[in-house]
């Protein structure tokens, strides 16, 4: 394995830690798919089947986590798949851009690598756009480090890298 990107020290409180945000972690709703789809849209550049989610919330229902607000709309989601024996990959990964900054990523990401950690996962990996450098450099703090460029991964042409990470 070639790692182009070393990885940085673990993440470190949000720089605003006044507290952990108002949100509260839960499963995947079926009434998500709208709030859901429009944080992809803005945050991913992304537009999938609404079918998707639910489809992939059936596979590893404890895979895929909610941040949502006190009123119960979700502001950011993590979306983790298993397709390779001992491995999780977070398929989807996005806050709401009014939220970012706020934690609730972090809050997401320490979620799921304790439930890949509890599910004895060796390894997660995940994908993310060459030019998302503020994404890169969460990622890195979280110790992914890249591991490949995937040329023209993106429906939009443009590069990834493909991340990976021990949980």
């Amino acid at each position: 394995m070639r790692c182009i990107a070393e990885p940085a020290p673990a993440p470190a409180a949000p720089a605003d830690a006044g507290g952990p945000p108002a949100v509260i972690l839960r499963g995947f709703l079926p009434s998500d798919v709208g709030p859901i789809s429009a944080i992809v849209a803005e945050a991913l550049h992304e537009h999938y089947d609404p079918s998707l989610y639910a489809s992939l919330s059936a596979e590893w229902p404890a895979g895929f986590l909610v941040a949502a607000d006190p009123g119960g709309s979700p502001v950011g989601f993590l979306l983790g798949v298993t397709q390779v024996a001992g491995e999780a990959r977070v398929l989807m990964f996005a806050v709401e851009r009014d939220t970012r900054g706020s934690g609730v990523g972090s809050l997401l990401m320490d979620e799921f690598l304790e439930r890949c950690r509890q599910r004895g996962f060796r390894r997660v990996t995940l994908e993310v756009r060459v030019s998302n450098v503020n994404a890169i450099r969460f990622y890195t703090r979280y110790r992914y480090s890249v591991i490949d460029l995937l040329r023209t991964y993106y429906s939009d042409g443009e590069n990834g890298y493909h991340m990976a990470r021990e949980p």
